[in-house]
């Protein structure tokens, strides 16, 4: 399928250790006949058929910084743009090897003639700029090739620690307006990283870049963690962990390294998730020899049951705007998903297929709800709030726990592998199920949970 045309406003958020800063504005092109800017159909990742040419960011002057040579940078950012774009399964990036890199000057006057000569549709070019303190300036400019015009542009200045922010922030912009998606890739994932036999795991909690890059382990694997999930505001993560063989949740705080006993003194507590607005985290807690789903919260206190009746309910995850909870429960006799009101009322399954259901979460969107499905194997799946529109998105043996990505179009997943030697994997697919690829963890991987953008 070729590319549809359609124009999408650019919408790009600012992160608060990168300031966002406008770049240059080009020559206005010669008056043109209207016509709309490419576009891509995420609904069909299978044709990847919109080639980008991304050359290497050039720098007025080579100039060392704590994070490297601005020349260098230069090639790195575009590096990360076009991974960015790649795994994405909607574009066929060309560059920066092998591609001629501009001047400056031609970074926002593109010699089109030249890149009409090839076989791009796109170009994306823009530099790097080195500031006091070593701050950079990153500039990042798309085009339509064929029409000699403009689509967008944006810019960036970060610390030089913050330089692959930049990357994927410019990368942000360049699907955002190719796709009329709204931006994940600046954006970070949670999870449990894993070393040891089955028998004996090790389980760290640790977190990354949504591409597996600034990774760095949280805690020393002397207590096993569990269920680690962000919140809204990528500051804090919720978990399970054992301490002195006793499960309780706690709340880890990214800005200072520092964690907090939240709720303790249960027979188990487990599967941890914050509300939208980050005031209380949903939780299931086993008391008196029944499962139920809890809130407390965030700062402490006495917890809240939602939930009640025979069987084990759990895994409670809200709707975007806070007045729903998808959960599951046995109370039917098997695993099931069911949506209840925020304050416990109305339970109501909304799962009918065959198998059993679990670990179901909520897209920011609101759309879909996605959950593992259990029968003959474990397997990803998505459905809409009310039930119907059952999909499954992949095919795997022993795939569980899926998460979103913050606009709603990705979700990450680990892998298991039979046996007792086997290792599990993080994962990710799009919502059409075609585009399934690795994530790369230094060691074992397991409960990936996608927070939101970066503020």
């Amino acid at each position: 399928m070729k590319p549809v045309f359609s124009l999408v406003a650019l919408l790009v958020a600012a992160p608060v250790a990168a300031q966002q800063v406008t770049p240059p504005a080009i020559p206005a092109p010669a008056p043109a006949q209207e016509e709309e800017g490419l576009s891509v159909d995420v609904t069909d990742t299978a044709s990847a058929d919109l080639t980008i040419m991304i050359p290497a960011m050039p720098t007025a002057q080579a100039v060392q910084t704590p994070a490297g040579n601005t020349e260098a940078l230069g090639r790195q950012i575009a590096e990360v743009i076009a991974a960015d774009l790649r795994n994405t399964g909607l574009f066929k990036p060309v560059g920066p090897d092998g591609v001629r890199a501009p001047s400056v000057g031609e970074v926002r006057a593109p010699d089109f003639t030249y890149w009409r000569n090839g076989s791009a549709q796109a170009l994306v070019q823009g530099y790097v700029q080195a500031g006091a303190g070593g701050r950079l300036t990153v500039g990042c400019y798309l085009y339509d090739v064929a029409l000699g015009t403009q689509l967008t542009r944006s810019g960036f200045e970060v610390g030089p620690s913050d330089w692959r922010r930049a990357a994927h922030k410019c990368a942000d912009a360049i699907y955002t307006r190719l796709s009329g998606e709204g931006p994940y890739f600046d954006s970070r994932v949670v999870y449990v990283s894993e070393t040891g036999p089955k028998n004996k795991r090790i389980k760290r909690l640790a977190i990354m870049d949504q591409d597996g890059a600034n990774h760095r382990f949280l805690t020393n694997g002397q207590s096993i963690v569990l269920t680690p999930r962000l919140s809204p505001d990528d500051r804090r993560i919720a978990y399970m962990s054992y301490q002195g063989d006793k499960p309780a949740l706690y709340v880890y705080d990214l800005s200072n390294g520092t964690q907090r006993l939240l709720v303790t003194n249960v027979s188990m507590a487990f599967a941890p998730r914050f509300s939208p607005d980050g005031k209380w985290i949903l939780f299931t807690m086993s008391a008196a020899g029944n499962a139920d789903v809890y809130r407390v919260a965030t700062a402490g206190g006495s917890p809240q049951r939602l939930t009640s009746g025979p069987g084990i309910d759990t895994g409670g995850s809200y709707s975007p705007v806070g007045s729903k909870i998808v959960f599951e429960s046995d109370r039917s006799g098997t695993q099931q998903l069911y949506v209840m009101n925020a304050d416990g009322s109305n339970p109501q399954r909304i799962s009918f297929g065959g198998g059993r259901y679990a670990t179901p979460v909520w897209s920011p969107r609101g759309d879909l709800i996605a959950f593992t499905r259990m029968g003959g194997g474990f397997r990803i799946g998505v459905m809409n709030p009310s039930g119907g529109g059952e999909k499954l998105l992949t095919e795997a043996w022993g795939d569980e726990g899926p998460s979103f990505s913050p606009n709603g179009r990705v979700l990450m997943f680990y892998r298991g592998a039979q046996g007792r030697a086997g290792k599990a994997d993080v994962w990710s697919v799009d919502l059409t199920g075609s585009n399934a690829r690795r994530i790369p963890t230094p060691l074992d991987g397991s409960d990936p949970a996608w927070g939101p953008l970066r503020p």
